[in-house]
Order: structure tokens, then C-alpha cells, then sequence
């Protein structure tokens, strides 16, 4: 597990060092504002995905280790959704706030995109066993369960944001669908007793 968690930290890292690698070779394309900040919000929503995926593969095949690489890869969804929000508000808008607070009040996309990142902030603040002991553990699963939130506030931003070809965020939009309807299933049939002593296990998030 020590090695896994150290191949899946470099592997987070990957996206940023190709930025910084096309940022020293000229590979931003003609506009490399939108470029990082289309990038850093994909892997942003990307990376709450893989995030919200440890669980049913945990439920499904037993593998209970898998979840402590799900702070990890909580946290660098965190980071690169602050690089995005860095990028709108630092290289975009040049800290112009009063065109921000327009943006976020007239421009739906933008309004989704910000509901989603605050609601991550609590989530990164909490994330440690310390913050866990302190909010005890039901109180900290029912906090952690804006990540949900988030991530279709994620979602949203990125339809609400495309004019043109809606099959990238559609993707994502019926992979958040099919981790949210596993989790939906699990809660219904539960109670049952039906499910195997694997997918019965453990706490969701």
C-alpha cells in the first residue's frame, strides 16, 4: 500500500507537470489562460470521480485497503480546483472582483463552478484523522457527503459552460450518474440483507 500510495501521488502530479512542461516549451496553445484553466478544471472533476469511485470498488470486491487512497485523491481535487479558481481569478480577471461578483451572479457556469469549490473546502479542512475524532464519525460521513454536491455542481459547470459539443461533460455527467446510482442501490437493498458481506461493509462515502 506504501508503494501504491506513492505511484498514485506522482501520478496526480502528472497533469501539472506536463502544464509546466508545455508552459517552458510554448505548448499553451494561442490562448494559454483557457488552456490551464480548462485543464486544471478537468482534472478537477476528474480526480472527484476517481474519488467517488473508491468506494464501489471497495463494496464490490472486498478490497477494504483501496480507501486509504481516498483522502489523497480527495485532496489533489481540492488542489486542482484551486489552481482553476487561481487561474480565473489571478490570470483572467487580474483580481478585478467587481467583475468577478458580476460573473458569478449573471453567468450560470460560473455560479456552479464556485458552489462546487466551496463545497470542497470543508472537505479538504476535515480530511484529517484528527478532524475525524474531533466531528466523530457520523457526523463527519454526513459532512463528507457534499462531496456529492460538489461534484454535480462540477458537472453542471462544465454543460452549462459548453456551447458546442456536450458529449465530454455528458460522459461525465452518466459516470457521476452510475457512482451515484450505485450508492443509491446499496442504500435501498441494504436493509434487505441481500448484498454480500463485501458490498455490506464500511461506511460511504
Amino acid at each position: 500500500m506504501r508503494l501504491l500510495k506513492s505511484l498514485v501521488f506522482a501520478a496526480c502530479l502528472v497533469p501539472l507537470g506536463l502544464l509546466v512542461w508545455r508552459g517552458f516549451t510554448d505548448g499553451l496553445t494561442a490562448n494559454p489562460i483557457e488552456f490551464v484553466t480548462h485543464r486544471t478544471g478537468d482534472w478537477t472533476l476528474r480526480l472527484l470521480l476517481v474519488t467517488l469511485a473508491i468506494t464501489p470498488l471497495r463494496r464490490l470486491t472486498g478490497w477494504n485497503a483501496v480507501i486509504r487512497l481516498r483522502r489523497m485523491l480527495g485532496l489533489f481535487a481540492f488542489f486542482y480546483g484551486s489552481l482553476h479558481l487561481l487561474t480565473y481569478v489571478v490570470l483572467d480577471h487580474f483580481f478585478a472582483f467587481g467583475s468577478m461578483l458580476e460573473d458569478l451572479t449573471d453567468r450560470r457556469f460560473v455560479t456552479a463552478g464556485f458552489t462546487g469549490f466551496v463545497l470542497m473546502i470543508p472537505l479538504a479542512l476535515t480530511s484529517t484523522q484528527a478532524m475525524v475524532r474531533r466531528l466523530g464519525g457520523r457526523r463527519w460521513q454526513a459532512l463528507h457527503r457534499l462531496v456529492y454536491v460538489s461534484a454535480c455542481a462540477g458537472v453542471v459547470h462544465y454543460l452549462w459552460l459548453v456551447k458546442a459539443d456536450l458529449r465530454p461533460p455528458l460522459v461525465y455527467a452518466a459516470l457521476l450518474a452510475l457512482l451515484l446510482g450505485f450508492r443509491l442501490y446499496v442504500a435501498m437493498v441494504r436493509r434487505t440483507g441481500r448484498l454480500p458481506h463485501a458490498a455490506r461493509s464500511g461506511a460511504v462515502p
